[in-house]
């Protein structure tokens, strides 16, 4: 007599139901994710949008802001100087009256608003129309402080244009009604340079919101009244 054999062992089964459920979860997550992500994107590009101008169209306002971006030899940067005559030509155009440098002066050997004074005066901007933010170390401390300190609610903002929807959206953010006029001669004269700050804008998009989310303060200090004055406010 054959002796016969066990039976197999049965497998659970996984329920369609169950396994709808698992998949309606894991893209549910996936979506979260998604939108999570993409959230520092869409509200610099919703804060921006349509306030990025060329200089022709640009609309008047009382001040400009001008974003330090390094030095060479105690010169502007050629990035510093393509948006410095920006701003030189918003002020010879008549469409500002001030013009903020901001930037900093960590050492007497790097005074980026210094350096960016005397290139404008050297373009025929007079020395009184131009005021220094020496606490500029990045876009953000730039824009609390020309609200908080300086009394800045409106403003031309002047950098590339690749960094232009970030800065204008920062300024909205932190209660500076903002337009922007951005460079683009340096793609041409820097492509490699030039894509690579286009990639870095990704992550300071992020670091935006997390800036914002986190509260972060830049140096404050006494209200100054040198933007007042030169308006004569």
């Amino acid at each position: 007599m054959t002796r016969s054999e066990p039976p197999a062992p049965r497998r659970a089964s996984v329920r369609p139901g169950r396994r709808w459920r698992r998949r309606r979860l894991l893209v549910a997550l996936l979506l979260v994710v998604v939108l999570v992500a993409a959230a520092p994107f869409a509200i610099v590009g919703l804060a921006s949008a349509g306030r990025i101008k060329s200089l022709a169209d640009a609309p008047a306002r009382d001040v400009t802001i001008v974003f330090g971006a390094g030095l060479k030899d105690g010169r502007p940067s050629e990035y510093l100087a393509a948006r410095l005559a920006i701003a030189r030509d918003l002020y010879l155009s008549g469409k500002t009256k001030a013009i903020l440098v901001s930037g900093d002066n960590l050492t007497p050997y790097h005074d980026e608003p210094t350096a960016m004074t005397d290139w404008l005066v050297e373009q025929g901007v007079p020395a009184a129309r131009i005021v220094q933010d020496c606490a500029g170390e990045d876009t953000y401390a730039s824009c609390v402080r020309a609200k908080q300190i300086f009394g800045v609610d409106q403003a031309i903002l002047v950098t590339q244009s690749y960094h232009l929807p970030r800065a204008v959206a920062t300024c909205r953010l932190v209660g500076v009604d903002a337009i922007g006029v951005g460079d683009d001669t340096m793609a041409k004269a820097h492509p490699d340079s030039w894509r690579r700050y286009q990639l870095r804008e990704l992550l300071a998009d992020v670091n935006l919101i997390w800036e914002r989310l986190s509260g972060r303060q830049p140096i404050l200090g006494d209200y100054d009244p040198r933007v007042d004055q030169v308006l004569g406010r």
